[in-house]
């Protein structure tokens, strides 16, 4: 698989995971997200979900399986979060790693084509859901206000890069 294909999103979102409907996840037929944390769900550096956030889980949870899987090795911060939303976890997946993906998979008994992998990233979460054979679903990063500008070079280069390795991020992309 080249790799314009392995970075290419099934979907991107213009907005936040919060814009991820019940609606969106019954129409691709997708009974499981395994979430990125860290600036998918909560701004880096923070330990507290948003207001927004515990709803929004709650909806989703009515039509689907949900998994966190982050990157970040903080046991405690991912915790914490992770108990707060009422959702197993996993940490230091290194993604784009597809291991600990494939455990989080398997643990909620679903197959491959009916779970998605969603995340802020391009280079970890959607290169890593891409290589397992996942759904996947980019979405803008949830930052804090504070950090917004150390945030926004970083993913314009990730974006760039993808796009001369052939990703293509118009609105309208057929699937995989």
């Amino acid at each position: 698989m080249s790799w314009g294909k392995l970075l290419q999103p099934d979907l991107i979102l213009h907005g936040p995971i919060l814009k991820l409907t019940p609606a969106m996840l019954q129409q691709h037929q997708l009974k499981g997200l395994v979430l990125d944390v860290d600036e998918t769900l909560v701004p880096i550096r923070m330990s507290e979900v948003s207001a927004e956030l515990l709803p929004w889980v709650n909806e989703i949870r009515q039509v689907a399986t949900l998994w966190l899987v982050s990157n970040n090795i903080s046991e405690n911060r991912i915790q914490r979060i992770a108990k707060t939303l009422d959702l197993p976890y996993i940490t230091g997946a290194a993604k784009p790693s597809r291991r600990k993906l494939r455990r989080a998979v398997e643990a909620m008994g679903l197959p491959i084509e009916q779970v998605a992998m969603v995340g802020d990233r391009l280079f970890t979460d959607v290169l890593a859901g891409n290589r397992l054979g996942l759904f996947t679903i980019l979405v803008e990063a949830m930052v804090n206000p504070n950090e917004a500008a150390k945030r926004s070079p970083l993913h314009a280069l990730e974006v760039r890069l993808s796009q001369a390795l052939g990703a293509s991020f118009l609105p309208d992309m057929p699937d995989k």
